[in-house]
């Protein structure tokens, strides 16, 4: 099952953001994204579908987007494992598994942009 708020808004303009989605998509092949949300939540409908468009954007494939429904009580496949508390919650990890950056639901920065800063600090200064 998938979420219906990671539908791409049609209306982001992916060339405002050159930069973010040129770190998204230098790193499209080696970064897996698992997307925990709820359909039901207010922070989910208002972040998600741009974050979603980003993804689209920097040509991510389908095979290393995960997206994780929960239910209203934050409840959910792999919940536990990733310790997430708040929705949305995003975990970017690499193919071994190490997480590279997280996004949780009140960062300073929509999703792809904090997400973008994140993956590079970590990726392309190292």
């Amino acid at each position: 099952m998938s979420l219906e708020t990671m539908r791409p808004n049609p209306t982001w303009d992916a060339p405002s953001y050159e930069d973010t989605v040129d770190t998204l998509a230098a790193h499209r092949d080696e970064l897996r994204y698992a997307i925990w949300g709820g359909d039901w939540c207010t922070d989910c409908r208002s972040l998600l579908p741009d974050f979603g468009a980003a993804l689209e954007a920097a040509e991510i494939p389908d095979d290393r987007i995960e997206e994780i429904p929960v239910d209203q009580d934050k409840q959910g496949p792999k919940v536990e494992e990733y310790d997430v508390e708040y929705i949305p919650t995003i975990v970017v990890e690499d193919d071994e598994g190490n997480e590279v950056a997280r996004f949780v639901e009140s960062e300073p920065l929509p999703p792809a942009i904090y997400l973008g800063e994140e993956i590079e600090a970590a990726l392309e200064s190292a």
